[in-house]
């Protein structure tokens, strides 16, 4: 249980800028307090595919998927990835003068290549100037133990994350979302990973078809008892060109409300352990892709008032978090 002395100083804390002004533990922050400097993530896109679209396992992808692997700001693949990082680096110093680059292989599955290839993306990817580490995005059933055995090498030498996909515990939006692998199977290669070091960022998804406020809770209280070392959640956003958009024409579903999905985001934090890192709390889509909600759109807004309605309720990440028992 959570002694009520620890509460006492957690509140004291955030009154006083615990994660820097924050009232959640984020990536910013993380990155300032280990590196000592502004640090931010070069998406790239590899050139590679996934189980999912090759067929492999189907050919569709999953059904929320972008046409891009979900890597719709990350570089253009008809580019070298020098190229593609030198491109994207220069459009992330607009916004920040000076800073350090994490190399990010976003796009699609980025362990599904012969060994050789990824050994050879990831080097090339980490021979970049300013380049202080990499973080690897893919699925739960794309981790051989040849990539296994390559990643613990890499975590060796330098900083490294894995971003690995879960969006939902529940075993049936998996199947109606096409994703062709379940939550046994995330935690199957969490473990994993965990067994050499590597440090995970798991995906979540809010606002799935068919899943209730209640359904979205308890993947979130699964989440806080796994040993993660990071989140990312993710609104739903359908998107023009997805086997979503074909099953929202013939049946259409709901999506979040903007204040629905702000009290449901503060929700999972206060009960997610104050250590891991939150890498994001909503997604991006392109302006011209997006059917809804179209409330997502302004980000910023979203942001501002996630800090807003924390304030309000006086809470923080962690506020309620207990060893193995995750509760809203």
């Amino acid at each position: 249980m959570v002694n009520p002395g620890d509460v006492i100083q957690m509140r004291k804390d955030n009154e006083t800028g615990q994660w820097g002004g924050k009232r959640y533990h984020s990536l910013n922050y993380h990155l300032r307090q280990k590196f000592g400097q502004k640090v931010f993530k070069i998406p790239l896109d590899a050139g590679l595919t996934c189980p999912n679209r090759d067929g492999t396992l189907s050919t569709g992808g999953c059904d929320f998927c972008s046409l891009r692997g979900s890597g719709d700001f990350a570089g253009d693949r008809s580019k070298t990835l020098e190229e593609q990082f030198e491109q994207i680096k220069s459009i992330m110093h607009r916004k920040w003068a000076k800073g350090k680059y994490i190399a990010y292989y976003q796009a699609f599955t980025n362990t599904y290549a012969p060994t050789e290839r990824l050994k050879y993306l990831y080097d090339l990817a980490l021979q970049q100037s300013g380049v202080v580490g990499l973080a690897v995005a893919t699925r739960p059933d794309c981790l051989p133990d040849e990539v296994m055995n390559l990643l613990e090498e890499i975590n060796k030498k330098t900083y490294l994350w894995v971003e690995l996909g879960l969006q939902t515990i529940h075993d049936r939006t998996s199947r109606a979302m096409n994703m062709h692998y379940c939550y046994q199977d995330f935690v199957a290669a969490l473990n994993r990973l965990r067994s050499r070091n590597i440090e995970t960022c798991t995906h979540m998804i809010l606002g799935l078809p068919g899943e209730s406020i209640d359904d979205m809770k308890e993947t979130g209280r699964r989440i806080a008892d796994l040993d993660i070392q990071g989140l990312k959640i993710h609104l739903l956003h359908l998107m023009k060109g997805t086997p979503l958009e074909g099953k929202y024409k013939q049946q259409p579903f709901p999506f979040l409300e903007q204040g629905e999905y702000v009290d449901l985001v503060i929700d999972l934090l206060e009960i997610l352990p104050a250590r891991v890192v939150i890498h994001r709390l909503t997604g991006d889509s392109p302006r011209d892709l997006l059917i809804g909600p179209t409330w997502s759109l302004n980000k910023w807004e979203i942001l501002n008032l996630i800090d807003q309605r924390m304030a309000e309720r006086d809470t923080w990440q962690g506020r309620f978090a207990e060893e193995g028992n995750g509760r809203f």
